[in-house]
């Protein structure tokens, strides 16, 4: 049997659309054969499974994320300066009426105790994201202090994103976290 070529990136867009929006448990493989293009054996081919399929979407929307807040970090002198603005945009995103949350969150939550594979994979992604919080802090902070303040901005970024669907106050949301982390530099006026 001959190989399908086909634009890997292009399928893993739509693919980690699909699994986004949906959810890995609602999103089949019919949906991912109309969205994708591909047969349903090109797919296994490429990718072995639905499951193989879903962690190279995550994987795929975890390097985008890494690679988008490393350059926002290094746009700044320190992190406690780029993180309301990064938090900003979370707060301007949850305020949209298509919100749909962060990707590696809403599988974090999704996902149940029987599929711990899938799980360890989503919780192994948004470690690297908390790996990077805490190589920006320990720039300006002792390893400590870096590893709590890491901690703490995970916890209010999973918060903005998850009451980001029940939030209809964009104030009340950034009066949040202006009082759960008043050690950011925030700007004067938001």
């Amino acid at each position: 049997m001959a190989r399908v070529r086909f634009d890997k990136e292009k399928v893993l867009e739509s693919a980690t659309n699909a699994f986004w929006h949906l959810g890995y448990t609602a999103t089949s493989m019919q949906t991912l054969v109309e969205l994708t293009g591909l047969k349903p054996g090109s797919i296994y081919l490429a990718f072995g499974n639905k499951e193989g399929l879903f962690k190279e979407s995550l994987d795929y929307y975890a390097q985008q994320s890494l690679d988008n807040l490393e350059a926002t970090l290094d746009k700044y002198q320190s992190a406690e300066e780029a993180l309301p603005h990064i938090l900003m945009t979370f707060v301007e995103e949850s305020c949209q009426s298509e919100y749909c949350s962060c990707f590696l969150v809403k599988s974090q939550l999704e996902l149940s105790e029987q599929q711990t594979e899938l799980k360890d994979h989503v919780s192994q992604r948004l470690r690297k994201v908390e790996s990077l919080y805490f190589a920006s802090f320990l720039k300006n902070n002792t390893e400590n202090v870096a590893k709590a303040k890491a901690a703490s901005i995970m916890l209010h970024i999973f918060g903005v994103r998850v009451y980001g669907y029940h939030s209809h106050s964009k104030d009340q949301l950034i009066d949040a976290l202006h009082l759960g982390l008043p050690w950011l530099s925030w700007p004067i006026n938001h």
